[in-house]
């Protein structure tokens, strides 16, 4: 029997998981938010989760530890994707990477004027690629958390980082000057796993995206 490992992270990307694999016929048979297990069976033999760090899904996959796994396409585009194969956008845990600044910054002035920019963000490797696509001079501080009090304390200038709803941005006195790219959860696997483990991948594949149809379906129109 083939056995199957999906990497998967706790919190938003999980919760928004668990219909998919439940469409797809694959049930943890323990919550990750209660359990100490990094190991979670499910209610099929031959599949398992293995639960890890949003920034490490695509490392287990790129490696061979796990065969599929379920990323957002931010840390994909930190990681490079290399060694991986992205067949679906899944929909969920959908944000944008977006720039943001003090109230009181004139960003646009400040881009107009060519100024150096001091930028804060975990998103090295995005950032970089969309300031030197404008031509910006941007000095990059990299930062793990709390992003939006870089710019209230003199540290930055403006942060990138991932942005929902907003009201974090406005609770602390900032706004979003400018959208980056959409941000939403992407099922990868590893091209290795894929040819050698076809057969039992490939209708997981078509569950998934069957399960993503019927979703996008059910959701009222905007």
């Amino acid at each position: 029997m083939t056995r199957i490992t999906i990497a998967l992270s706790k919190g938003r990307i999980f919760d928004d998981t668990a219909p998919l694999l439940k469409g797809a016929g694959i049930v943890a048979l323990d919550d990750p938010d209660t359990s100490r297990k990094l190991i979670l069976a499910t209610n099929r033999d031959n599949v398992r989760l293995i639960i890890v760090r949003a920034s490490d899904v695509p490392t287990y996959v790129q490696y061979g530890a796990a065969d599929l796994g379920i990323a957002g396409k931010d840390v994909l585009l930190e990681h490079g994707g290399a060694g991986l194969y992205q067949p679906l956008d899944l929909n969920i845990a959908c944000c944008r990477m977006m720039v943001a600044v003090r109230d009181d910054f004139d960003y646009e002035s400040a881009v107009r004027r060519g100024a150096r920019v001091r930028v804060a963000t975990k998103y090295l490797q995005t950032a970089r690629e969309h300031f030197a696509e404008k031509g910006m001079h941007v000095d990059l501080i990299k930062l793990y958390g709390s992003m939006e009090l870089a710019p209230l304390v003199g540290l930055a200038d403006a942060i990138v980082d991932l942005v929902s709803s907003g009201n974090t941005l406005k609770a602390n006195h900032l706004k979003a000057v400018e959208e980056i790219i959409p941000i939403s959860a992407r099922l990868i696997i590893n091209q290795a796993a894929l040819k050698l483990k076809r057969e039992t991948i490939q209708p997981m594949l078509d569950a998934f995206s069957t399960a993503i149809s019927n979703k996008l379906i059910a959701q009222p129109a905007q």
